[in-house]
């Protein structure tokens, strides 16, 4: 059956959890399970957010805009393409099927992020059924209203272990008035430095990749400061489909094989020697590896610099995201205690201990 295109359907989700907390029955929180490949796997009743759909408030001339969490994501994308705004941080979709709630709950950002900031970043307020059965609001639905802002911030990248998120607001931002995609041919190690030289400079890039051939750069803005920023950097032009190719790993790159990692590294950090196959995005921030090293391997090298790694590869480790130090695993445990005491809520999705 299909949902309706605008429907509340939160009464039924709270009596699910109602339900679950009385018979202590585990909740599997899903929308489009388009980032199901990502974390443990789980066990436990699956709870649809689907239904509970629609754009609750959108006033562009505000820069906020107020969507329920089993909201198509390409709906909301749509809606603000056509008033000429949109998401800033680029959230990946990984497939047709994402939501508004799972685009949150992932926390997960596109080539835009080093410059625009992170899906956490443009959260403003949220509605959760906490495990207790209440049904809470964080937050507010303008930008001037920071009361509860931490608590809202913290859902995302939480991965539904928290609650269940029902609705969200967030802050938009008006479409660039020129895009230019450019490409240069140079090794990684060059493409870094080059990055770290740039970073200092008043350039306006948004975007930059290096593919193991090219440096990849977008530079959005006005026309006079994009114009100035292309005859400087040169290079041959490069279809804007580059980005969202990348976004939403259709890349040659990412076809199957080896394992995939997702690296994540302080700003300006050199070439990362590890075995294996290496894609650079946000400017050196963000790598993609693939490679059959062994996790203990990857954590290690990566750690030393500052950083931490993400295994892509669907069950291929039981414990795919970066173990936490003891002093941070004490606060989620917390964390985890306060919004959901019977632990109902994708138990054991990002780490088994939680």
């Amino acid at each position: 059956m299909t949902a309706p295109m605008d429907h509340d359907a939160s009464a039924a989700l709270q009596e699910q959890v109602e339900q679950a907390l009385a018979g202590n029955t585990p909740l599997l929180i899903q929308g489009g399970n388009s980032k199901a490949f990502l974390g443990r796997i789980g066990a436990g009743e699956v709870l649809d957010t689907r239904a509970h759909r629609g754009i609750v408030s959108y006033d562009p001339t505000e820069l906020v805009v107020t969507a329920r969490a089993g909201t198509p994501l390409n709906e909301l994308l749509a809606a603000l393409d056509a008033a000429g705004q949109m998401l800033a941080c680029e959230p990946p979709a990984f497939g047709e099927g994402a939501t508004v709630g799972g685009m949150v709950a992932s926390g997960l950002s596109g080539p835009r992020r080093p410059w625009a900031g992170s899906v956490r970043d443009f959260v403003l307020g949220t509605r959760l059924i906490s495990g207790t059965g209440q049904h809470l609001r964080f937050g507010g639905e303008v930008m001037k209203n920071v009361a509860g802002y931490d608590l809202s911030r913290l859902l995302a990248g939480s991965y539904g272990c928290l609650g269940v998120l029902t609705e969200v607001s967030l802050k938009v931002l008006p479409k660039p008035r020129r895009c230019v995609s450019l490409s240069l041919e140079m090794d990684s190690a060059k493409a870094l430095a080059k990055l770290a030289e740039w970073g200092q400079q008043p350039l306006p890039i948004s975007a930059a990749s290096h593919d193991g051939r090219c440096l990849n750069v977008r530079l959005e803005g006005g026309e006079g400061s994009v114009a100035a920023a292309r005859d400087r950097l040169g290079g041959e032009a490069l279809h804007s489909a580059y980005w969202s190719d990348l976004n939403e790993q259709r890349l040659a790159f990412f076809d199957e094989g080896l394992p995939l990692w997702r690296l994540s590294l302080p700003h300006n950090t050199g070439p990362l020697e590890l075995p294996g196959e290496q894609l650079i995005d946000w400017a050196g921030a963000q790598r993609w590896l693939k490679s059959a090293a062994p996790a203990q391997r990857i954590h290690e090298r990566v750690e030393r610099v500052g950083g931490h790694a993400t295994c892509y590869t669907h069950g291929l480790l039981d414990s795919p995201f970066q173990p936490l130090p003891a002093p941070l695993l004490r606060y989620h445990r917390q964390l985890k205690a306060q919004l959901d005491p019977q632990g109902l809520f994708n138990p054991g999705r990002m780490y088994a201990e939680i």
